[in-house]
């Protein structure tokens, strides 16, 4: 099992930009994949963007592409997520997930999770 804890976040004013990070414990030799979604109000949960842990490939669902930035620090056992340009359609409760089992890198199937922490962008 893997543990995850988010930071950053909070509220941010629309134009501005913002970096989130998660940090892993526990059985992080095992994980495959690290992965930021997205939890809008009165909305289901969608995929922001993934990283493979090993080779640092990205892949990117909708509502990351263009103005979302993934990262990883290996040494560190944090992955991140940088936005820019933001827009108060971007409000939403942001989740770390992390996958130990080897699947293709656009697969929204994740084993472990963060709490999820608010992220909210005024007009």
């Amino acid at each position: 099992q893997v543990q995850l804890v988010e930071s950053g976040g909070g509220l941010v004013q629309a134009g501005g930009s913002l970096r989130r990070s998660c940090a892993a414990s526990g059985r992080t030799f095992s994980t495959y994949a690290r992965a930021w979604f997205r939890q809008a109000p009165g909305k289901g949960r969608e995929l922001v963007a993934v990283i493979d842990w090993r080779f640092a490939n990205t892949y990117y669902g909708d509502s990351g592409l263009g103005r979302f930035t993934i990262s990883r620090d290996t040494a560190k056992n944090s992955v991140y997520l940088d936005a820019a340009s933001l827009k108060p359609e971007d409000t939403a409760v942001y989740y770390c997930a992390a996958d130990d089992v080897l699947r293709d890198i656009s697969s929204t199937t994740f084993t472990s999770w963060g709490q999820g922490t608010q992220v909210t962008v005024s007009s």
